[in-house]
């Protein structure tokens, strides 16, 4: 029965993944995410729905549109594998109200990252949207968990190094160096991870950020000239702490 399950939650996942293309390619462009059809960004053609299977359609298809033969970005399966793999792997052992709703809980957080992630590479945003519907899920969680002074100085904490670093900033340099979006999630994170667990965030990603930037402009994959997308950083870095707690407290260990 738990392979059953879980072959139900990974099926979940695709579908959902499906879903998440779709916001990733119109939220930014505030283009509607429910009503308006899937269609071939080349011919316009509405795509049919055996053309829409997760993952499938795109093997059968060959990666090309069934109509004009356009290639399909890989993204599409592999954020629908991606989000499949991930529900199937929150999926809890047992069966109990508790152990379902922090199964959707993650589950629906873990979305949230992927939209942001993909977003922020595309456009270098994160969205208030969907920066709302993360602190949706965040704070009753963190309110009814936690202690009021983690989930408070977390959250304070969260938004307010980030907002003072910004703001020194910008009166030295005259720049904006981090944005709203970032600062926003910094401290949804805190209300959830508390304290320590986002300043390790703050730290964290501002050290893989830079190291990895660097690597990335030695390299030439990315270009000095633009600014790098800092959301998945932050994501990689919340992700680790959220899904793997275990091991996160560990590697805190070595840094503190």
């Amino acid at each position: 029965m738990d392979l059953l399950f879980r072959f139900y939650a990974l099926i979940f996942g695709l579908l959902i993944g499906s879903f998440l293309n779709v916001v990733i390619l119109r939220l930014p462009k505030n283009l509607n995410i429910v009503s308006d059809r899937s269609q071939c960004p080349k011919c316009k053609r509405q795509l049919k729905w055996y053309h829409n299977i997760p993952v499938f359609s795109f093997i059968f298809l060959r990666g090309k549109c069934g109509f004009c033969s356009e290639k399909i970005s890989w993204r599409y399966p592999l954020i629908e594998l991606l989000t499949g793999l991930i529900s199937w792997w929150l999926f809890p052992p047992s069966l109990d109200a508790y152990s379902i709703g922090l199964y959707l809980l993650h589950f629906a957080m873990a979305c949230i990252f992927i939209c942001h992630f993909f977003i922020d590479l595309d456009h270098q945003l994160l969205l208030d949207k969907l920066n709302i519907y993360l602190l949706a899920l965040v704070l009753p969680f963190s309110l009814i968990t936690y202690n009021w002074y983690f989930w408070l100085i977390g959250g304070l904490l969260g938004f307010g190094i980030p907002l003072v670093v910004t703001w020194l900033f910008y009166k030295v340099r005259g720049q904006i160096g981090m944005g709203g979006g970032d600062i926003k999630l910094f401290g949804i994170v805190g209300l959830y991870l508390g304290p320590t667990g986002v300043f390790f965030t703050i730290f964290l990603s501002c050290l893989v950020g830079a190291v990895l930037g660097s690597i990335l402009i030695l390299l030439k994959v990315l270009d000095k000239s633009r600014p790098i997308a800092f959301g998945p950083f932050i994501i990689l870095v919340a992700s680790f702490q959220i899904f793997f707690p275990e091991l996160s407290l560990i590697v805190q260990e070595w840094f503190f």
